[in-house]
């Protein structure tokens, strides 16, 4: 039985609203912010994609799905059902996780891993990595003391209580304000530090209090290590993703919501002060994205399915100075439920189901466009009122977007140096004059995208 009270609770969720953000680590560390999330490839697919794409294109980080030993199934959320700390899941055992890190330091890129610290399972059985489990006992590791006394799910999302000690769609949840839980979960923590991980996603982190989330933090062998968390904003609900800005950045899920609206019902005109300016959580603290693994199958956010329109959004995310972005980059689904083909084994990309959007060459070209403008200001912004817009970063890069039905022929102001830039875009020389303009014709639902440095293609 847990221990927590419910006055305990308040306390600790009013401990949480008031936490200082001294703790934060403003956006991943470097000069490279782009997050490939290769969501359930395996990790010796993953090792061979840092070396061969993601090093190359300028990626900071790579996302490894949850490493831990999980419940069997071929679903991809059997991956967020632990039964163990072990690294014995289904895309790899523990030497295939160093070697993966090892492999993708060496190509320049950082490792974050997604971990599930929340919840354990909602069943019984054997793991993927051979232990045996209930619900309620994990023999050496959990037993039925370190769960939270509401055993039923989660059902008014305006009760914090309700929303942070009931079970998530019936996953067991760990009472993370225990002593020994916080500890359990810091020694899982600290092994992937100790393999070299440089940061984490917290899933469902919205579901833990900020508080108990900060003590696990204080306990690692490394509590400045990247944190992104999962705390999914919703309108007058109980728990906001601003109390947890303390422990290191939220991902700004509204940022992808709009996203969908705007590219596929309203103006890309709208956004010309796209970030702080609607409302959303400060830049340094924000992870963004177009979509992610849930989000893509849920409908909320574009996906793959939406052709240029998604790529095109893609292209602004990494063009548009606000948050840290995490590209989503999985496999085909019609089936909600279906996991990744082969086993998350991804013998080459755009085959067997796999869609790469990391190397799509639209989006990878991206990557290398946002570290070079890194730090450079909005300038010379440009729009026809409708879905047509352009602007620069700076003197260092400029874009143009057209998501009209039509060509766009015109001549756009930039802040560039004069002389010839590659257009990433699709891998055309552009000239810019001496008074700084550019003139470029744009098929619809292409873009235009050039950089300093970058002069040949």
């Amino acid at each position: 039985m847990a221990r927590r009270t419910l006055a305990v609770a308040a306390a600790l969720a009013a401990a949480s609203v008031v936490m200082t953000p001294t703790g934060a680590q403003a956006s991943p560390p470097g000069s490279k912010d782009v997050t490939a999330v290769l969501f359930e490839w395996n990790f010796a697919s993953v090792a061979r994609e840092c070396t061969t794409t993601l090093g190359p294109a300028g990626y900071g980080y790579v996302q490894v799905s949850p490493p831990a030993e999980h419940i069997q199934g071929s679903q991809w959320w059997t991956s967020y059902q632990p039964v163990s700390y072990r690294i014995a899941g289904r895309l790899g055992d523990r030497a295939a996780f160093k070697s993966m890190v090892d492999t993708c330091h060496a190509a320049g890129v950082k490792v974050v891993a997604d971990t599930v610290i929340n919840h354990m399972s909602a069943g019984s059985g054997t793991g993927t990595g051979g232990s045996s489990y209930t619900k309620y006992d994990y023999p050496g590791l959990y037993s039925s003391y370190d769960f939270d006394n509401c055993t039923s799910q989660i059902n008014n999302y305006g009760d914090r209580w309700n929303v942070q000690n009931c079970e998530l769609v019936g996953l067991a949840d760990l009472d993370t304000g225990e002593d020994y839980v916080r500890g359990a979960i810091a020694r899982y923590m600290n092994d992937l530090l100790s393999l070299g991980v440089d940061g984490f996603r917290i899933d469902a982190a919205k579901h833990m209090p900020a508080a108990d989330l900060a003590n696990i933090k204080s306990r690692l062998s490394n509590p400045n290590a990247y944190w992104k968390q999962e705390v999914i904003y919703g309108a007058g609900e109980a728990v906001q993703p601003t109390e947890y800005t303390g422990n290191g950045d939220v991902q700004e899920f509204r940022y992808a919501y709009d996203l969908k609206r705007v590219f596929t019902n309203e103006n890309l005109a709208y956004l010309k002060n796209y970030g702080e300016g609607w409302g959303y959580m400060n830049s340094s603290v924000s992870g963004v994205f177009v979509d992610n693994h849930d989000t893509e199958r849920n409908g909320s956010t574009l996906n793959y399915k939406d052709g240029a329109t998604y790529t095109l959004a893609n292209v602004f995310m990494l063009a548009w100075p606000y948050g840290a972005p995490d590209i989503n980059s999985g496999y085909e689904f019609s089936d909600h439920d279906a996991g990744p083909p082969n086993g998350g084994r991804v013998d080459a990309c755009w085959q067997n189901g796999w869609k790469c959007q990391h190397n799509w060459p639209e989006i990878r070209s991206m990557v290398a466009f946002r570290n070079a403008t890194r730090g450079q200001s909005v300038t010379n912004w440009w729009d026809n009122g409708g879905d047509a817009i352009a602007f620069g970063r700076g003197n260092k890069g400029f874009v143009a977007i057209n998501h009209e039905s039509g060509s766009l022929t015109r001549t756009y102001q930039t802040s560039l140096a004069a002389g010839t830039y590659c257009n990433v875009q699709n891998n055309t020389t552009v000239t810019v004059n001496g008074s700084g303009q550019l003139t470029a014709t744009l098929g619809s639902h292409t873009a235009l995208a050039v950089y300093a440095g970058k002069s040949s293609c």
